[in-house]
């Protein structure tokens, strides 16, 4: 079968990117269902289990590391929990609101396994349950920040991170705890994101079809052939997301500047060589040089767009080319209904988004500005937040396809 191929890394740029894993301080660690649990019965593969939580442990007693989980498997407890109060025939509930239920019910408990092991090595357990509102919302977004700072003055503890998925909506869900895991490292400002799966490793073609299939030991994080080896996620088992939403956990993460480990979640006993910047632990995923900064990344990866302006061919030119300011003159059309500050994005004459940025002015406002010059907004609105309706400075640019800061909800 034909293997598809990425882009070299340099030796010297995978050499200094390794370096940097044996110097990360605040490392995220992701564990999904599928490593979690084991079988059909969703049932907690307690010997994995308790081997995950005995490597975080040894990780974290590193003096001046600090270790953030993201878990996954709330709704697997769940069901596990109410299994025998329904009959065997019964399907499965798979809505919304029956999973949100379940992760009620599955939550505390999962919380209370981690407590009881994590203690037997002196740590401590601190939960954080999250909605996608709680990264969008620039306030929230820095006083999550704030309090894992506080956290990190007690080495002990371990703060473990998972959707708040009982009160989460469907506008307001990450999609799966890769995507989660992903922005959660611009949250805590990681080093380094870890991502443990039950596939040792991202590799040139589907192991699953193809018996040959290599690993790729390292690429960079953005290489377009990632997606395309990683395929459609799956529908078995308890796990919702598949290696393509890690490729895309691994994609925001490089947008922060952050290199991502793709590994095996129930063969660790390489994570540590990998910690001390030895290869040979699942796939490398490195950003590329450019990174963009604390303000920008949040925008373009962790804001939630509340309507879109299109703008005409010279201020698309303008805004891709140039590095200018959107200003009243290039606007063609706004959809939506916001305020200033919000987060829009911006399409060309064609209807393709790419680019993403923060108002100055609300909506009603900007379509009374539509083709004015710029020193008319004073005069029309009776006041002027300056002369751009999106600053530069609050604007990010966006792959061709408009989808390098969207956060997909795949299939559960």
């Amino acid at each position: 079968m034909s293997r598809i191929q990425v882009e070299r890394v340099a030796p010297a740029t995978e050499a200094e990117t390794r370096a940097r894993l044996a110097r990360a301080k605040r490392i995220v660690i992701k564990v999904g269902s599928n490593v979690l649990v084991g079988g059909s019965a969703n049932l907690i593969d307690r010997h994995n289990f308790c081997a995950i939580v005995e490597t975080i442990a040894r990780l974290a007693d590193v003096p001046g590391r600090h270790i953030v989980l993201v878990t996954s498997g709330a709704v697997a407890v769940g069901r596990r929990t109410i299994a025998s109060l329904r009959r065997a025939d019964e399907a499965r509930p798979d809505t919304l609101s029956a999973k949100q239920a379940l992760a009620a019910i599955g939550q505390p408990r999962l919380m209370h396994l981690y407590g009881e092991e994590f203690a037997f090595y002196g740590k401590q357990v601190a939960q954080v349950l999250l909605t996608r509102d709680d990264i969008a919302n620039r306030e929230r977004f820095l006083n999550a920040r704030i309090t894992f700072r506080e956290m990190e003055l007690v080495p002990s503890i371990i703060p473990i991170v998972n959707e708040n998925d009982t009160v989460a909506t469907e506008e307001l869900r990450f999609g799966d705890n890769d995507q989660l895991a992903g922005l959660l490292t611009s949250v805590v400002g990681a080093d380094l994101l870890i991502i443990l799966s039950d596939v040792s490793a991202v590799f040139d073609a589907d192991p699953t079809r193809d018996n040959s299939a290599n690993p790729i030991a390292v690429a960079f994080a953005d290489d377009p052939g990632l997606l395309a080896i990683a395929g459609p996620a799956s529908q078995d088992g308890p796990g919702t997301g598949g290696m393509a939403s890690k490729i895309r956990a691994a994609r925001i993460a490089a947008g922060y500047g952050v290199p991502t480990i793709i590994g095996p979640g129930r063969e660790l006993s390489g994570l540590g060589a990998a910690l001390s910047g030895g290869p040979g632990f699942g796939t490398l995923l490195v950003p590329r040089d450019q990174q963009l900064g604390a303000r920008k990344s949040w925008i373009k990866f962790g804001a939630r767009p509340s309507g879109v302006i299109s703008v005409d061919a010279g201020a698309s030119r303008a805004l891709r080319e140039l590095g200018k300011s959107l200003l009243p003159s290039g606007l063609l059309g706004v959809s939506g209904d916001f305020g200033p500050g919000a987060a829009v994005d911006l399409q060309n004459e064609a209807g393709n988004t790419f680019a993403r940025g923060l108002v100055a002015y609300s909506a009603s406002e900007i379509r009374r500005l539509r083709g004015l010059r710029s020193e008319q907004i004073a005069e029309t609105l009776g006041y002027s937040n300056g002369d751009a309706v999106i600053h530069r400075d609050d604007l990010v640019l966006l792959d061709e396809t408009g989808t390098a800061g969207t956060l997909e909800t795949l299939p559960e």
